[in-house]
């Protein structure tokens, strides 16, 4: 199940104005009815039984009612249905006395003092364990699903439901975990204040204990959520080739929070292990140096004034030493600094070329050896050693310059002459007359 957008949740709540308002007494009175409805196999109670109830928390705690307990216990389930921890089930209104349960909110917080569920190898082998065995199933149901129904039933259902109570038992033992955590370091902050030097072993046994379990429950972590990983990609791809949307969001969903699972071995060891590292630095440092705690004492003293003189700077003065001999002037030495390159190189100056001048010069020569037809002019002028396509570029550009250099004349049929390996112009007569160039 995704997690909802926190912007609109937190709005509703603070516009309806919810809030949790418990006593000391209120919480002694929950935790009787959860226990009572435990031992006893209800799931009600009468109004009577309430007040039987409450009458027996008072006079454990040895409370005081001084409008009568009677009146002080009506005023308590009254705040407790404010608050939604106890819920009227009867539905007979004010016609007579009531029949009352505790509310989902109630058992959570009494589970939450009750209950000492911490994360162990013992516990998250069986979870784990269960927990393979359901998605396994889930697979191949997957595997074989051919309707709807079936999916609804034996994929999407496990998967919102079986899957999500066993992963959510984990994470409960993880912040049951956490709680002990928190626990252990108060103990060896108070095993450092009652016991200075004596509770080194103590503290050292205690840190290595903890960090050790903490890397087994990290490693059979891991080693799980990789199977659980695989077992629900392979349910996520094939919902994904039947089209099977809603089976695709659980799937997703489990994975989310099964990596979650993961994710907090990881986080629990390193936050643990720079702890255990700054714990063993101070016993190492501070208290095996300090036995009788003599300079811890003294520093204190010293800090808050009550040792004497206060800290000061004193500055030591000391002339300078004096040299013999006649001082060197030394010459600085210049900078170190890499030649200057030009940017950009000069360009070489070459003599531009007119292909057409050149071009115009060779037909002027053709013409003056002899050649009195466009056809000797194409073939003495067009390079010998070029391809076909460069010879019948140049032919064309050839023609167009004799014709508008010399005097030429063709006869009405135009014959075809050859003007060099595979080049064929119309034979055009030079008359002998004055070139222009």
């Amino acid at each position: 199940m995704s997690a909802p957008d926190p912007r609109p949740l937190v709005t509703s709540l603070y516009r309806r104005g919810v809030a949790l308002e418990l006593h000391t007494i209120d919480l002694c009175f929950l935790a009787a009815l959860a226990v009572h409805a435990e031992r006893g196999g209800v799931a009600s109670f009468q109004e009577d039984q309430l007040f039987d109830i409450f009458e027996q928390v008072l006079a454990l705690t040895k409370e005081t009612a001084p409008g009568g307990a009677k009146k002080r216990a009506s005023s308590v389930v009254r705040r407790l249905r404010e608050q939604k921890l106890l819920v009227r089930v009867d539905g007979a209104g004010v016609m007579r006395s009531g029949e009352y349960a505790l509310t989902r909110l109630a058992t959570g917080i009494v589970s939450f003092y009750l209950e000492d569920e911490a994360l162990t190898r013992e516990s998250l082998d069986v979870l784990a364990g269960t927990l393979t065995a359901c998605l396994e199933g889930v697979a191949a149901a997957a595997r074989t699903a051919d309707s709807d129904e079936v999916w609804r039933t034996q994929v999407i259902g496990p998967l919102r439901l079986t899957i999500f109570e066993l992963a959510g038992g984990i994470e409960r033992r993880q912040r049951g975990l956490d709680l002990q955590q928190e626990a252990f370091q108060r103990e060896i902050a108070a095993l450092l204040a009652t016991d200075w030097f004596g509770a080194v072993e103590r503290c050292t046994k205690l840190l290595d204990t903890t960090s050790a379990m903490l890397h087994e429950l990290n490693e059979m972590l891991l080693r799980h959520t990789h199977r659980f990983g695989e077992l629900l990609v392979e349910v996520l791809e094939r919902a994904a080739d039947v089209d099977q949307p809603e089976a695709e969001r659980a799937a997703r969903d489990a994975i989310e929070q099964l990596e979650r699972v993961g994710a907090w071995g990881a986080a629990r060891q390193r936050a643990w292990s720079d702890y255990h590292e700054w714990v063993h630095r101070y016993l190492r440092d501070v208290v095996r140096l300090d036995p009788s705690r003599t300079i811890v004492h003294r520093l204190r003293e010293q800090l808050a004034g009550r040792g004497g003189k206060h800290y000061a700077l004193t500055i030591a003065s000391a002339p300078a030493f004096r040299l013999l001999r006649a001082p060197v002037e030394v010459a600085p030495q210049p900078p170190v600094r890499s030649p200057k390159k030009e940017r950009e190189q000069k360009l070489d100056v070459v003599a531009s070329s007119d292909p057409d001048a050149e071009l115009r010069a060779s037909i002027s020569g053709a013409i003056a050896a002899g050649a009195r037809s466009l056809a000797a002019v194409t073939a003495r002028v067009c390079p010998p050693d070029a391809d076909v396509d460069t010879r019948f570029k140049a032919a064309g550009r050839v023609a167009q310059l004799v014709s508008a250099m010399a005097s030429v004349s063709a006869t009405l049929e135009r014959p075809w002459g050859a003007a060099g390996e595979g080049i064929l112009v119309e034979e055009w007569s030079i008359r002998d007359e004055e070139i222009s160039s």
